[in-house]
């Protein structure tokens, strides 16, 4: 058993019947590379092989009695390997768009909290004779570093299934009693008063924020300072995806020519192509975009309990520049003023808080929030979420068969209903873009601009020379 951090258990607390909290992968595999003879039934049993590698695979959510504390890790007694994989069998082959839309309809799907928090769905039949893996893990569960780790140990870096040793029959440990967790709760209240002492903390914070902006010392973007597009609104329980990817080489060109980091040009594509899209919508704000960039703390972070170890800054864009070089080193120097603001409130601070979250206020407020779509009538806190997230520089073996391509899809937010995460995969950079559909019906418009924005960068970029 484990207790749940207050960072993972938020969101559980803030999922509602609109705004999912789960993450998925779009995993596309070759079953001809290296030889292997891919058979689903293989595939399945391989999977069943590792799961001793990953214990986290067979734990669930096992709430506190009235939710007097955040809920508990624990191994599920009734835990089938067939609840979580499956085949979808399709009448033909499908198009590369027709996978998306399949995508979509799982990533609109809520996740059986009585179960553990993951699924996969195998598309066997590719009009490229690919084979699809489409993975579903709750943000409660995984984050990017924990994500990438968990799926190392579902791969190799050679082809073929593996035969391990035959492992010891697995029984599920002792499930806890209600009593016993109620107690645990009511003995820890008064760790809750250290809520308390962050008030203070968190008002310094504030008072350097606008001492800073006072003396024009720049900082990070503002949350509620952004402009209102046509994405910014309350969301629906529909999601759509599109997919995009381009040449990792290309992208460390543009980096090199113009002194900048990789996640400067990978968020300068992004204004591109959202700038690309508004302007066909005669939707351009004359104010730059403002987008949240989740932040990994595991190395910084003094917490060692919990899975997800995130921070997050506020980025400017650039979506009001027309220039795509004045944009890129726009947006290098507005990440470099959030990084030093972001390193001046602590790799910490949102853990901190978390912790002190409350259950029943937590969700109550998140239900309320969803169902009034207050979203609609406050300023816009960010207009997106863009996550940058490193992946395996080398070939890789899901479960035996050669990874193609890996798109992943993070949740969607009230009030920001595009997100858009970026995977570097063996010298590519994979894109994965999801959103509320009633807000993006034409997400695929946004994904097809990619390639364009990165060559204007790259003629830019072998210009310079």
């Amino acid at each position: 058993m484990e207790r749940l951090t207050g960072l993972d258990a938020s969101f559980l607390y803030l999922e509602t019947g609109t705004q999912h909290l789960h993450v998925c992968a779009l995993l596309i595999l070759d079953p001809t590379a290296g030889g292997t003879q891919y058979t689903f039934e293989k595939f399945k049993a391989e999977l069943g092989r590792r799961l001793p590698l990953i214990p986290q695979m067979r734990r669930r959510i096992h709430e506190v009695p009235f939710n007097l504390d955040h809920p508990v890790w624990v191994e599920d007694p009734d835990f089938d390997l067939d609840h979580h994989i499956r085949r979808i069998e399709t009448p033909r082959p499908l198009e590369r768009r027709e996978l998306a839309d399949l995508v979509g309809e799982i990533a609109s799907v809520p996740m059986d909290r009585s179960r553990p928090l993951w699924e996969m769905s195998v598309v066997e039949h590719l009009t490229d004779g690919k084979v699809a893996v489409i993975c579903k893990y709750h943000h409660a569960a995984v984050d990017g570093i924990t994500g990438a780790n968990m799926m190392m140990h579902l791969c190799d870096l050679e082809p073929g299934l593996s035969e391990p040793e035959p492992a010891e029959q697995w029984k599920p440990e002792a499930q806890p009693s209600d009593l016993k967790l109620a107690a645990e709760a009511v003995l820890n209240l008064p760790n809750k008063l250290g809520l308390f002492g962050m008030v203070p903390k968190t008002l310094g914070m504030v008072a350097g924020f606008a001492q800073r902006r006072r003396n024009n010392e720049g900082g990070m973007a503002l949350p509620l300072t952004a402009p209102r597009t046509p994405f910014n609104g309350a969301i629906s329980p529909d999601r759509v995806v599109a997919c995009a990817e381009t040449e990792l080489g290309a992208i460390k060109e543009i980096k090199t020519a113009f002194d900048v980091k990789v996640n400067d040009v990978v968020l300068t594509i992004v204004a591109g192509v959202l700038r690309t899209y508004l302007e066909k919508h005669d939707e351009l704000p004359d104010k730059s975009l403002i987008a949240s960039v989740p932040v990994s703390v595991h190395d910084a972070s003094r917490h060692t309990a919990g899975i997800n170890k995130v921070s997050s800054l506020f980025s400017q864009l650039g979506t009001d520049i027309a220039d795509p070089v004045e944009r890129l080193r726009q947006v290098a120097e507005a990440n470099r003023e959030a990084k030093q603001e972001h390193e001046f409130v602590g790799a910490d601070f949102l853990m901190d808080w978390s912790k002190y979250a409350p259950p029943n206020t937590f969700q109550l407020a998140a239900r309320v929030y969803s169902s009034l779509k207050l979203a609609e009538l406050h300023p816009v806190v960010h207009n997106l979420v863009v996550s940058n997230v490193p992946g395996p520089p080398m070939p890789l073996y899901f479960l035996g068969l050669q990874v193609e391509a890996m798109y992943p899809f993070g949740p969607v937010f009230h009030g920001a209903g595009l997100t858009v995460t970026v995977l570097s995969n063996n010298g590519d950079l994979d894109f994965g873009f999801i959103a509320c559909r009633e807000l993006v019906p034409d997400l695929q418009a946004i994904a097809d601009a990619v390639p364009g924005v990165v060559d204007e960068l790259l003629t830019a970029a072998r210009d310079l020379g």
